[in-house]
């Protein structure tokens, strides 16, 4: 997965549109919280692995207003637990740095599974 805008855009993006802290997109990022500033200000540029998980973060966020109408919506569906992820939030599965974990709910969730 690459990513197509720089890491500050996506940075933006992905914390705004899922509400997520600088603390916890810095877990989810495995990166130091002055590193994501850095980021942020475009004075630093994150390394592959990092980029990579921009990139997945960045796809999820899109593919969540694709399948929710609205930002409360997708809100509402990241902070609420869920019987598929063991009755954890997909947010706290993202804070573990398990995106893989959080689309695949959301894929059973656009497959009709609703647990």
């Amino acid at each position: 997965m690459v990513l197509e805008t720089s890491p500050a855009r996506a940075i933006e993006e992905i914390s705004a549109e899922l509400v997520l802290t600088d603390r916890d997109l810095a877990r989810i990022l495995d990166a130091d919280a002055r590193t994501l500033s850095r980021w942020r200000r475009g004075s630093h540029y994150p390394q592959t692995e990092t980029r990579r998980r921009l990139a997945a973060l960045l796809a999820l966020e899109r593919r969540l207003a694709e399948g929710f109408t609205t930002p409360e919506a997708r809100r509402d569906w990241l902070h609420a637990p869920s019987r598929y992820l063991g009755g954890l939030a997909p947010v706290e599965v993202l804070r573990a740095g398990r995106i893989d974990r959080v689309e695949d709910a959301l894929e059973a969730l656009d497959s009709g599974i609703f647990l």
